[in-house]
């Protein structure tokens, strides 16, 4: 059963094989590590954002995949400001708190390279099957069969855990013994899924150690995974827009090499 939303499942980009999206969010995230600068970051967000329809990705959609790393951002952007290293014109000083147009600008920017990171990792994974992942990164990037397989199994019982937490918050309840001490609860709970999580495990890898996915030899797969034409194109565009942020900031000036800060 595909994991991939139903709405997404006919976009143009849930056809792309998910080695290359792998690629093209690589080489993305690679370039904008290499300087801090909001000019970089703002130019490969904002060819994010203008194919965003290519996803079949809604903002309400987007959102609730992206909030938690837009409030990881929004933190780490006001911890900068407040203790960034000063420069320019002081702002605010008291004790170690101190605000400055250096501080502002490093927030800012960090701001914008974090989101310019994972909303294109975001976008381009929203529309992968974790099968057709596991199947492209045996098939053609010849990793180990072994833990690839491995690995999408325990991806796909992330669902069966969050039904075991809600039953075993539910069976609680029905015995009274939730109805106070939060976080003794929450330990009790917490060490009930995991032995629920390692029993299921455990047979689990029984049960495919039984069906052969553990063997040695060449294995056969139910679902060839191949690299066509419209694989390159991802590719080549994440190349352009990493070119175009790198040749925008060196022109604005504001490119800066990350090793040489």
């Amino acid at each position: 059963m595909s994991l991939i939303a139903a709405d997404l499942r006919h976009s143009r980009l849930a056809n792309v094989n998910p080695v290359a999206k792998l690629a093209a969010a690589l080489i993305m995230s690679v370039t904008l590590l290499m300087s801090i600068d909001p000019v970089s970051a703002g130019v490969t967000l904002a060819a994010t954002l203008v194919l965003l329809p290519f996803a079949g990705l809604t903002a309400r959609q987007l959102w609730l995949r992206l909030w938690p790393i837009v409030v990881g951002a929004g933190i780490a952007t006001i911890a900068t400001v407040l203790y960034g290293r000063p420069s320019g014109t002081m702002h605010f000083e008291w004790g170690i708190l101190r605000i400055s147009d250096g501080s502002i600008d490093l927030a800012f920017s960090i701001f914008l390279r974090v989101l310019a990171i994972a909303v294109p990792s975001v976008v381009l994974f929203a529309t992968t099957d974790p099968t057709d992942l596991a199947d492209g990164l045996a098939q053609i990037l010849k990793l180990p069969a072994r833990f690839v397989i491995g690995a999408l199994a325990g991806l796909r019982l992330v669902g069966l855990l969050i039904e075991d937490w809600r039953e075993l918050s539910l069976a609680r309840r029905a015995r009274g013994v939730a109805d106070a001490g939060r976080l003794r609860r929450l330990a009790g709970q917490s060490f009930a899924l995991l032995v629920l999580a390692i029993r299921r495990g455990t047979k689990l890898a029984t049960a495919m150690e039984a069906r052969g996915f553990g063997g040695r030899g060449p294995r056969t797969w139910a679902r060839p995974s191949r690299l066509r034409w419209r694989d390159a194109g991802i590719v080549a565009i994440a190349i352009g827009i990493a070119v175009a942020s790198v040749i925008a900031a060196i022109a604005a000036g504001t490119w800066r090499f990350i090793l040489g800060l």
